[in-house]
């Protein structure tokens, strides 16, 4: 275990970290922009702040302290089990921006009080990162929101990372054998080494058969091909689910900044497009000519399994997807990430909204897994062919929606996208996805059938 001193350090880092790109998301859009259109898939940008700000009054000064809330009248509105999605555009229930900036600052500075002059024993500490790394969820979501809305990328947007000339391509082997999956449920470290969600927990030995998996994601250059083979009329190569999703129009008129409806049926991938005679692609809030080796990006699970039928692949399993990731042997040394335990940079993997997918498949060579494969942490979240279950054991965490409310209808996806925070992706993290997604930053890898 870390020092109590080196853990406060950190957690006040990671504390101004999430407030400083919180704010910034927030107030770098305009009053107008910040009244986003409705969308199923995302939360008006002022309610995650307020949401991200409540969840440490419940799971830190409640739980700890037993102190009463900033505004009581405000508890339900805040907490996202009891408000429904739709009322959360409500401007009669919600307060502006200001007064939602005066509330988010002034529950920050007693968090940040509060780690500096008061006890730091590990229920504590495992505490305050939990809703430290829920606000870091938040985030990953107000990003997605700029892109749901075409709204300008984020100031942590650089595109600025060279891409290498070798390119990468084939599959590795994974040898048949016993393995160790998730993480431990009862672990002495459950506050530094060993933290993780419930749904990780509690960790298992699995054994697999041998099996072969992509050293890289899926490219556009890939998924291009089979858009232009017919893939998406071609019915034999959808499942019953993928042809029923296939078959259901769509509103486009955020993609394509409408104020009016847009419905169609999917015939590529969201965010991409045939204008003067080649395929662009949707970043923020400009058309870019679609990057060939870059990985493919807000496609569903439906467009992901009919690409595996078109091309003679499968999805990997999430068991699969971790043992290729991370290679855990039960007795052996335990390894968090494909390259190690050390922290993630940017030389190992597209996290914190720096790149966002634009770099090629087989760029991030540092952050490879002791089998080969490359990008298994950040660029894409990557289907896997698992329905979202708990393992068993599985005992509910101090938040019981963490997992609860996604278990049997959701899709695993695994490994953290583009812009998923650094300080929250780990290789046994699971994420929960409804099949039909695609305005979240999901594509996949693919196994040798």
């Amino acid at each position: 275990m870390k020092p109590v001193e080196w853990s406060r350090e950190r957690l006040l880092a990671d504390l101004e970290n999430a407030r400083h790109r919180t704010i910034n998301l927030v107030t770098s859009l305009s009053d107008r922009q910040l009244d986003v259109p409705y969308h199923p898939g995302v939360n008006p940008p002022l309610w995650e702040m307020g949401h991200a700000a409540f969840f440490y009054e419940v799971f830190v000064f409640s739980l700890l302290d037993g102190a009463p809330s900033y505004d009581p009248s405000m508890d339900d509105l805040w907490d996202s089990f009891h408000v429904a999605h739709r009322d959360r555009w409500r401007k009669d229930l919600f307060p502006g921006r200001e007064q939602t900036l005066a509330y988010f600052n002034t529950i920050y500075d007693r968090v940040a009080d509060r780690i500096r002059n008061q006890s730091l024993s590990d229920r504590e500490l495992y505490l305050y990162r939990y809703a430290i790394y829920h606000q870091n969820m938040h985030i990953e979501s107000l990003i997605w929101c700029r892109q749901t809305a075409g709204y300008p990328a984020p100031e942590d947007f650089k595109a600025d990372r060279p891409a290498p000339s070798e390119s990468l391509a084939g599959d590795v082997d994974i040898p048949a054998g016993r393995w160790l999956i998730g993480m431990p449920g009862d672990s002495g470290d459950f506050a530094t080494s060993g933290f993780a969600f419930d749904n990780e927990k509690p960790g298992f030995e699995l054994d697999l058969e041998a099996f072969r998996i992509a050293r890289t994601p899926v490219s556009n250059r890939q998924f291009q091909a089979f858009v232009e083979d017919g893939g998406y009329q071609r019915p034999d190569l959808w499942s019953f689910g993928g042809r029923a999703w296939l078959q259901t129009e769509q509103d486009m008129a955020l993609v394509h900044g409408y104020a009016e409806p847009l419905m169609r049926q999917p015939r590529h991938p969201l965010y991409w497009r045939w204008h003067d005679n080649r395929w662009e692609e949707r970043l923020f809030d400009r058309w870019r000519l679609l990057n060939p080796d870059a990985p493919v990006t807000h496609v569903s699970y439906w467009e992901a399994e009919a690409w595996c039928n078109w091309a003679g692949r499968r999805l990997p399993s999430e068991f699969e997807w971790e043992v290729a990731a991370l290679a855990n042997r039960p007795g052996q040394p335990f390894r968090r990430f494909p390259w190690g335990n050390e922290a993630p940079d940017p030389t190992r993997a597209d996290l914190d909204a720096r790149s966002q997918a634009q770099n090629p498949v087989w760029d991030y060579a540092a952050g490879d897994s002791p089998f080969g494969c490359r990008q298994m942490v950040g660029s894409v979240w990557e289907w896997t062919s698992n329905q979202f279950l708990p393992y068993d054991g599985f005992r509910v965490d101090m938040y019981p929606f963490m997992s609860t409310l996604q278990f049997g209808d959701h899709k695993v996806t695994r490994g953290g996208s583009c812009a998923t925070s650094s300080c929250l992706i780990r290789g046994t993290y699971r994420q929960a996805y409804l099949p039909f997604r695609n305005d979240v930053f999901t594509g996949f890898r693919t196994c040798a059938v």
